[in-house]
């Protein structure tokens, strides 16, 4: 790991950006403390530049509760390479979208399953290089979409002890398979008029989750409209499983 840059923000919240191999990524880390802060890795749908704002926010957030918050920049964002398979399913569901007919399974495959073979190692080797800095510190929690590779981590990183998931992703009928191995607490985000997403699709994958506890937020509103409060129940959830 390599940090490549470092700003202070006045509620004293130190956010350093970094590059893991080709990979770049921020971390944002609370003022210290006597313990280690614990560790929330924030999700996206891609594209750090254009997320920034609401990353930021969701980080200092979570850092005036005493957690510690990092991202990466997913597979074929950003200025990572780009996939011509990926942007060909991708075109795929447009029109099908824009035609108002199902989504097929197999242009889900194509664009989602790859993506997660590819992002989830990074995740990990992610978890990796930030865990052995000082004032960073286990358990880890998972906050944010896309969905299937949240559900991927939290079948394969032992290291990851809850999860808040923001359902509004197309998820292939394979990872809702590996949702039934998934046994963390869990607290679920939907957006019940996402315009552009299968509700029915979500509350599929929420039913097959194995977790013992697991929790669905179902609010009016589109795809961005997520309530604020959100940020004030996420914390509470990873107050309780992450301390």
């Amino acid at each position: 790991m390599r940090f490549t840059s470092e700003q202070r923000f006045d509620d004293g919240v130190l956010e350093r950006g970094f590059t893991l191999g080709e990979v770049p990524g921020i971390l944002w880390t609370p003022e210290p403390a006597s313990a280690p802060a614990p560790l929330i890795l924030l999700g996206h749908p891609g594209g750090l530049d254009g997320m920034y704002p609401r990353l930021v926010d969701r980080a200092r957030h979570a850092a005036a509760e005493g957690f510690a918050a990092a991202t990466i920049e997913l597979p074929g964002s950003g200025d990572r390479p780009r996939s011509a398979a990926a942007e060909e399913a991708r075109a795929d569901l447009r029109r099908a979208v824009q035609a108002g007919e199902p989504v097929p399974d197999e242009v889900v495959d194509r664009l989602v399953l790859p993506l997660v073979d590819e992002a989830v190692p990074e995740w990990r080797a992610a978890l990796d290089a930030l865990l052995p800095l000082p004032g960073i510190g286990g358990p880890v929690g998972f906050s944010g979409g896309v969905i299937s590779i949240g559900v991927r981590l939290a079948v394969e990183e032992p290291r990851i002890s809850a999860a808040l998931l923001f359902a509004g992703s197309y998820v292939p009928r394979a990872v809702v398979e590996e949702a039934r191995r998934v046994t963390i607490p869990l607290l679920v985000l939907l957006q019940w008029d996402d315009e552009g997403n299968d509700r029915q699709m979500a509350l599929d994958l929420f039913d097959a989750f194995g977790s013992g506890e697991k929790t669905l937020h179902a609010n009016t509103g589109g795809h961005t409209g997520v309530p604020r409060f959100e940020g004030d129940d996420g914390n509470r959830f990873f107050l309780r499983h992450l301390r």
